[in-house]
């Protein structure tokens, strides 16, 4: 499987984990967020690009863990 597909598939899962509420969620989080790191490594992503999705994924992480 090619990174871009790896990375657009775990951040989908994060997603979805977040969104359902589900108890793996933050797990799912981590992995996005690791994914997003290789991709940068890889020059599939600009820095910052992954920067924001790491930032809107824990922003919504903290949101459901609060509501």
């Amino acid at each position: 499987m090619s990174a871009r597909r790896a990375t657009r598939t775990a951040v989908g899962r994060a997603r979805r984990a977040v969104a359902t509420a589900d108890p793996d969620s933050e797990e799912a989080v981590r992995s996005a967020m690791s994914m997003l790191d290789v991709a940068v490594r890889k020059g599939i992503l600009h820095k910052n690009n992954a920067s924001r999705r790491k930032g809107r994924l824990a922003a919504a992480l903290n949101r459901s863990r609060a509501g």
